[in-house]
Order: structure tokens, then C-alpha cells, then sequence
């Protein structure tokens, strides 16, 4: 058993596990890459090195979510903001700087999401070279 499953598998809300369950199976079916656990509470699937202008730089997931008690977190590196036709067709979501939250994930199309982490990577490695998982 991965420190994947075991994180998905200790969710205590059943609808959340199984959630994270259904994310877990359409971020690997999309990238194609194995996830990996990062700061103890984000599934990532791939990853990238940054460095910006000032200096700051370090290492990322690419993509990939977290399973909170009250939303779920979707991580969609650079940003979503270059793809609003994919995220008129989302569904109920909020947003946040790199991050679309959605209360439920039947609440999203599933194509939609589908096309949203896929043109997320694509933005990403146009400007940083990223790495499968």
C-alpha cells in the first residue's frame, strides 16, 4: 500500500474517500503518472522546477488535488484563468489564485475537468520543463 492510499484510505467522511478515490483514478487516467503525496495532504501527479525573477525558487507538484472536510482543492499550475471556455463548462466551483475548489465533485463535468488538468499541464510545461511521477 502507498502513502497514497493510506492517506486516501484514513479520510473519514466516506463520500470524501470515495471522491478522492474516483480523482485519484481520473488524474492518473489524464497524466498517466503515479501520484505522490505532498505536505502531507495534496495528491500530486508530476512535478516542476521553478524560479522567478526574484530569485525564490523550489519545486512543485504539477498537478493534482486535495480531499478537504469541506471542499475538495484542485491544483491547476500556472492557473486557470487561460481556459475560460473549459471552466464555463466545469460546473459549480469556486476559485482561488492556482486553485478551482468544488464542494462535491458531482457537482463538475467530468469532460470538463478532464480537459482542464490536460490544458493546465500543457500552459505549465510551455514554461517549465515538468516531470512525470
Amino acid at each position: 500500500m502507498t502513502e497514497v492510499d493510506r492517506f486516501i484510505g484514513d479520510i473519514a467522511d466516506q463520500r470524501r474517500r470515495d471522491e478522492a478515490r474516483r480523482l485519484d483514478g481520473l488524474f492518473r487516467d489524464v497524466t498517466g503518472w503515479r501520484p505522490r503525496l505532498w505536505s502531507g495532504r495534496m495528491i500530486g501527479y508530476g512535478s516542476y522546477d521553478y524560479i522567478y525573477a526574484s530569485g525564490h525558487s523550489g519545486t512543485s507538484l504539477a498537478t493534482g488535488f486535495a480531499p478537504g472536510a469541506r471542499q475538495i482543492s484542485l491544483y491547476i499550475m500556472p492557473g486557470y484563468e487561460a481556459f475560460p471556455e473549459i471552466m464555463s463548462r466545469l460546473g459549480r466551483h469556486r476559485t482561488g489564485k492556482a486553485c478551482v475548489y468544488l464542494a462535491r465533485l458531482d457537482d463538475a463535468d467530468e469532460t470538463a475537468l478532464r480537459d482542464l488538468i490536460r490544458a493546465g499541464l500543457e500552459r505549465l510545461g510551455g514554461r517549465w520543463p515538468v516531470s512525470p511521477s
